[in-house]
């Protein structure tokens, strides 16, 4: 099947799938263009309300989300010789894509500052509160070593009770790693959090439900108060973030598989191609990623490694996400006029690559777990309504976009790993023909 083809394939897969979705962006936008010129005062509230609403659903399931996925992640690695033989090699890899995405996604949104078309619609109030707050804690934290050392929590309970993020995820870490090492005692445990990782998921398909008016309102609200003018503003972010995208899967993916494999870039997007398109339709890793195993193991690579390297992708890796985590929080600093210091950036970046990891394969998780990056720099979603409206007007079409350079990234480090572990069929991945059908 010819690329435009299926391009226009996984474009109506996303639509049919999230079509609630797009229909709350486009009716928000008509109601925005709408209340711009007649405006109403009960109607603006309503719809503050109910946006404001959505950002508190997404920020109250941040926290148990990230805690038992990380627990259920690193348990389900365990103390074992899989992960000494290559599990290693995993992390270093997944490592690199990702410090490699979060230093593109930086390098842009400096070098074009997307966030400054954005600044004009930001309250001067708002702006001046959200600069005192990010120089207060930096202050605060003063160079990387004090950044650091307020990592560690003193007191985990209190972590939790305040919601440091970054300092949560130091505890739980260092808490999940203790569970992997002292064996079959540990499942009271993870069974628990398995259980609470499931009711989370559950709830967060809630929230989703909820995403199309909450993005209705957000959107219809910045529409009334900016004008259609705000997706003038939008587009340089849009643009940033597609940009940065392209470069981490056309020029990034080929070159790390040059350097640390044999195997052809273009072999293996054509090997996956059916779960890329499933993962732009969807903008779920998780819910592609039965999909992703049998495109690789069907196509050349071996079950070893696909159902031990995979599965930890699609909860673990996702360097689209810290890209666009990146890209926003920058986005949102410059349109609130913080002034960036290379501290900030590194600071930034570091929570972003963090951040990311602890992401949900799901639909609008990017943005969920931005709140860690924020509250690391002393600031919460609730604090940056405004900016928030701009992200999520968009933030379904850049949703399938860092969805599918994730889903690429996992099979990228699968095949390499095989790889180097002699466990590929060249003969089989090089050989389109001889490809078996995907279930």
């Amino acid at each position: 099947m010819k690329l435009h083809m299926q391009i226009l394939i996984a474009l109506g897969l996303g639509i049919k799938r999230n079509w609630h979705i797009f229909f709350g962006i486009i009716a928000g936008i008509f109601v925005g263009i709408y209340l711009h010129d007649h405006s109403s005062a009960l109607v603006a509230n309503i719809l503050t309300f109910v946006g404001q609403v959505f950002i508190r659903l997404i920020q109250m399931v941040v926290i148990p989300l990230v805690v038992s996925a990380i627990i259920i992640g690193i348990t389900s690695i365990g103390d074992n010789k899989q992960l000494g033989k290559f599990g290693t090699k995993m992390i270093v890899y997944y490592g690199i894509l990702t410090s490699i995405a979060v230093t593109i996604g930086a390098t842009l949104a400096l070098l074009v500052k997307p966030g400054l078309g954005a600044a004009k619609y930001i309250a001067a109030n708002t702006a001046s509160e959200v600069q005192a707050t990010v120089t207060t804690a930096m202050e605060q934290q003063g160079n990387v070593l004090n950044m650091f050392l307020d990592f560690i929590p003193s007191n985990p309970l209190e972590a939790f009770a305040s919601g440091h993020m970054v300092s949560i995820i130091v505890f739980i870490l260092m808490f999940a790693v203790a569970l992997a090492k002292v064996g079959d005692v540990n499942r009271p445990i993870v069974a628990f959090f398995e259980s609470v990782f499931a009711a989370t998921m559950k709830i967060t398909d809630w929230i989703m439900f909820f995403a199309a008016p909450g993005v209705f309102a957000l959107t219809a609200s910045a529409v009334s108060s900016f004008g259609i003018d705000i997706f003038m503003s939008i587009s340089k972010y849009l643009g940033v973030l597609l940009v940065g995208f392209a470069i981490q899967m056309f020029v990034v993916y080929p070159l790390f598989l040059k350097t640390f494999s044999k195997v052809s870039a273009p072999m293996l997007f054509s090997a996956i191609a059916e779960a890329m398109m499933v993962a732009f339709g969807t903008a779920s890793s998780s819910a592609t990623l039965p999909l992703t195993i049998a495109c690789c193991e069907k196509r050349g690579i071996s079950h070893k490694i696909s159902s031990f390297v995979l599965p930890l992708g699609a909860t673990l890796n996702f360097d689209g996400t810290a890209l666009l985590q990146t890209v926003a929080v920058l986005f949102l600093i410059q349109a609130y006029g913080v002034a960036l210091t290379p501290f900030l950036v590194v600071q930034i970046a570091l929570l972003a690559i963090i951040a990311s990891s602890t992401c949900a394969g799901i639909p609008g998780a990017g943005l969920i777990t931005i709140a860690l990056i924020l509250n690391g720099m002393g600031l919460s979603p609730e604090q940056l309504v405004a900016g928030f409206a701009f992200l999520f007007t968009i933030e379904r079409i850049t949703d399938m976009f860092r969805t599918t350079l994730n889903v690429t990234s996992d099979a990228v480090v699968a095949a390499t790993i095989a790889d180097n572990e002699n466990e590929i069929n060249y003969d089989l991945l090089n050989n389109p023909a001889a490809y078996e059908d995907i279930a």
